[in-house]
Parts: C-alpha cells; structure tokens; sequence
C-alpha cells in the first residue's frame, strides 16, 4: 500500500497538453487501472502467438491444476479478461467467493454457490484476475513488470518511476527461478504504482491504435477486440470500461470513449474520435462522467 497524493491530471488532445493540475509526476496508487495494464500483456502474448486465440481453454496453456475440473477446464481467454469466468477456486490463500461476497447469504452459502456458465455472467473479482496474472507469467515465462517495461513502457517513453506489485508471498517457479506474479488491482495491496505523466503515455498508445513513432507496438486488431463490449455487460471489454449503451454510460459522452477505472477516483479516459485522452487522479468516482461531459462542452 501506498498514502495518495492530491487531486491530479492532465487533458491531451492531438498529442498536446491542455491542462494538467496537481503533481503529475508523483506516484501513486491505481488500483484497478491496473487491470487495463494487464490485459494489454496478454494482448501482447497474442500478437506474438503465445496465445493462439483468446476462445482456447486456459487449461491447454498451463497444467499445474489451476484450471483443473469440469467448470475451471471450460474457461478461456476471454473469459478472464472479460471478467465472466466464474473460476473457482484460491490462490496466494484468497478464495474466489471471498473476494466481493454478495450482501445476501452466509460464509456457507457462498462457499456452494451454484457455478455460472462462463462467459454468461460478469462478476467484478480480484481473485480470478490475479489468476490471470499468474498463468500469464507462466506463459511469458518472466515476470509481467519486466514484459511491460520492455514492450510498452520503454519504448513509449515512461518514466522509471513506476513499479508493478504483487503481495509479499505471491511467488512462483518459471524454468528454476523465482519471480513474483503481480496482482491486476490494488484490493488487497500491489499493482501498478504509477504517475500521471505515465499513465497518460499509455492512454495515448491506445488512442494512436497501438503505434508509437512509427513502430507497431501492440496490434490495432487487439485494441478492437479489448474495447469491444462482452456477451453479459455492453459496458465492459477486455478489462476497459465502455461508454455503449447501459448502466455506465455516461450522458452527452460518444460511445466510442472507453476508459481504465481504478478504487478512488483513478482514470484514463480515450477518446478516439476526438483525438483526446484524460488521466485523472482521485476525483470523486460518482463524477467521472460529469466531468468529462464538460472536458467535451469545452472543447
């Protein structure tokens, strides 16, 4: 865990600043922005061929029994990047239905649950993306910090300021050596820690379809397939928010805006069809909306 800094931002359009407040150099925590960071490496695991297609059971890509059984063997790709795999099971001690329990029920009610078909209900868990942060260490056979900085961070020209956490005892074996496998969010502790600056050269790579100077970093192919809307939320791609029609849409806002969210008011908001992304730093969650219907009246 980290103690936040202030309200911050910036607002860019066709690669230049608008606006920027608060210290945009300090780091801080993201929470789940860190989700959208996590996709994108299996995005890259894609377009290298890694990953054969995001419909392969993750259960032929790794045998440890992490995917074991009849409803765990069924689930795919997309289904932990859309965040409707209904993975059963712990990891680094945390149970699945643990994690975000429902308000109605018991500790033995939600231990038997009934298990969804994947793919067919969307349901908000730290746990199963962690579990895709760990097989997907396996498959780069590294740790995901040092994928993200060679492919993507470095060559966008981040700082060396930010660092990707994962808990104290999250460690695993890859071909003899011990590496961490990093968590997609901060609700229980680790992420990325990142800065406003860094987070807004991210954003740009997505509004720029994944080039940056000329060198094709991630495929425009996958960008589409992240920011397209899953079978049970129209609001949510491959760990983006969309703004399409439903109960996240913000009014007055186009539909083609998607955005990384993170706890406490953490945001990268793209804006393809106006060439225009905005970081935001802890502003309260309930105007997110709001506020970038005003960034539009304004410009």
């Amino acid at each position: 865990m980290k103690k936040r800094g202030g309200p911050a931002g910036l607002i860019l359009k066709n690669g230049y600043v608008l606006a920027s407040w608060g210290d945009t150099r300090r780091v801080d925590m993201t929470f789940s922005v860190t989700k959208s960071f996590l996709s994108t490496v299996a995005g890259l695991a894609a377009d290298r061929g890694l990953i054969r297609s995001v419909d392969d059971p993750v259960s032929e890509y790794i045998w440890d029994g992490t995917f074991a059984g009849e409803h765990n063997s069924g689930i795919t790709w997309s289904h932990l990047l859309q965040q409707n795999s209904d993975w059963t099971g712990s990891l680094w001690g945390l149970h699945d239905w643990a994690d975000r329990p429902p308000r109605e029920g018991g500790i033995d009610d939600w231990k038997h649950r009934e298990l969804r078909t994947p793919g067919t209900v969307m349901e908000y868990n730290d746990v199963r993306v962690n579990v895709l942060a760990y097989v997907l260490t396996h498959l780069w056979r590294q740790p995901l910090p040092r994928v993200l900085k060679e492919e993507l961070m470095d060559p966008v020209g981040a700082s060396a300021t930010w660092r990707w956490f994962g808990y104290d005892h999250a460690w695993t074996v890859v071909d003899g050596l011990k590496m961490q496998s990093v968590t997609g969010g901060g609700h229980s502790g680790g992420g990325i820690f990142i800065s406003a600056e860094d987070m807004a050269r991210f954003g740009l790579l997505f509004l720029s379809d994944g080039s940056w100077e000329g060198e094709q970093l991630l495929s425009p192919g996958w960008i589409e397939q992240a920011v397209s809307p899953s079978a049970p939320n129209p609001n949510y791609g491959f760990m983006w928010w969309l703004n399409r029609p439903g109960s996240r849409q913000w009014e007055g806002v186009p539909e083609s805006v998607y955005y990384a969210a993170g706890f406490g008011g953490n945001f990268i908001v793209v804006c393809p069809e106006q060439d225009l992304v905005m970081v935001l730093r802890w502003l309260e969650p309930s105007r997110i909306g709001e506020f970038v219907g005003k960034v539009f009246e304004g410009i």
